[in-house]
């Protein structure tokens, strides 16, 4: 069972809770309550699919960053094998905030894989730093891209990061610049590039890995160039803020999958599970895993020339404006 659940969710915990102790009285014992537990079934996945077909951006935030939701490491355990971690960018140290290797898809094809890792449970989320990575992620990263070229294999980059970090010594150590050459770089790689939107995909954080050929978000996941909570304080400079707060910026960002797909930002959504990915890992990454394989079949036709220039198209292809025109009087 679920350990965690948002609170617009305690109606559906209310229930589960309900079915857990039906079923406990049930077990081992004489009494019959198969009939009710069937019937409470139905109405938990009733209740869930009516919740979850009407979300908020807030809301579809707070899925992007709940606790139990698989992050990098799980998906590269269900999607990949022979998993070889690599670490380092040769210069400063190993950030853990980003993780990345050599491995195969489940089928046989070998592609390098990189992604922001946020930590579960407070030892791992420190040792992680929250999944905000520093320069020498975004170098490590830039590493395993370039070393996927020499070697021609694919790349495949999992997005799932607040931001990157903030701190004094990462803007010492040329945070800016790590990113933005990155954001150089992957634009010019001459191998396929496949970027997923896992959870968060929060400002130059997420952005620096994903320059690609092709831009997916899963269902419930969120790409802003700030946080709800960063923007309500630029916008509203209240002593205080609350949930009414984050959730006007939530929808003033625009930071949904719908909403993004809707601006050609991204190429198309994964579905995820009644409930949201972390009700049921394996099927996501089954969605993600199909959704990569059947980009890279499609990719891997290209030479090289051809796929940057289908990359660049495809970046210039993201920003456009209207234009009016008001009738002057004369």
């Amino acid at each position: 069972m679920i350990k965690y659940y948002l609170d617009f969710e305690k109606p559906i915990e209310e229930l589960e809770l309900k079915m857990e102790e039906l079923k406990r009285l049930s077990d081992g014992k004489d009494i019959n309550l198969s009939g009710e537990i069937k019937k409470l079934d139905k109405k938990i996945k009733d209740l869930r699919t009516e919740i979850y077909q009407d979300l908020t951006p807030w809301q579809k935030t707070l899925i992007a960053r709940h606790p139990d939701r698989p992050y990098t490491l799980d998906y590269i355990g269900l999607m990949t094998e022979e998993f070889v971690e690599l670490h380092g960018d040769r210069r400063f140290a190993d950030d853990k905030a980003i993780v990345g290797g050599l491995a195969r898809l489940k089928g046989g094809l070998p592609v390098v894989v990189i992604g922001h890792q946020k930590g579960r449970g407070t030892k791992e989320r420190i040792h992680r730093n929250f999944g905000q990575p520093h320069p020498e992620g975004y170098r490590k990263a830039l590493r395993l891209m370039q070393m996927a070229e020499k070697f021609k294999r694919p790349v495949i980059t999992l997005i799932d990061t607040p931001g990157a970090y903030p701190g004094i010594g990462a803007e010492e150590r040329g945070q800016g610049e790590a990113i933005a050459s990155n954001l150089m770089h992957m634009s010019r790689l001459r191998v396929p590039v496949v970027s997923v939107v896992i959870g968060e995909g929060g400002s130059g954080g997420a952005l620096a890995l994903s320059v690609s050929d092709r831009l997916y978000m899963l269902e419930h996941s969120v790409y802003a160039v700030i946080s709800p909570e960063g923007c309500a304080a630029i916008l509203w400079k209240k002593s205080e803020l609350g949930q009414e707060d984050f959730s006007r910026a939530a929808e003033a960002l625009k930071m949904t999958a719908q909403d993004l797909l809707s601006f050609r930002i991204i190429d198309e959504i994964i579905p995820e599970p009644s409930g949201g990915a972390h009700r049921d890992p394996e099927l996501t990454a089954k969605s993600i895993a199909d959704k990569i394989t059947e980009a890279l079949e499609d990719l891997r036709t290209k030479v090289p020339g051809k796929l940057l220039e289908d990359r660049y198209k495809r970046l210039k292809k993201i920003s456009s404006f209207t234009e009016e025109t008001k009738a002057v009087s004369v």
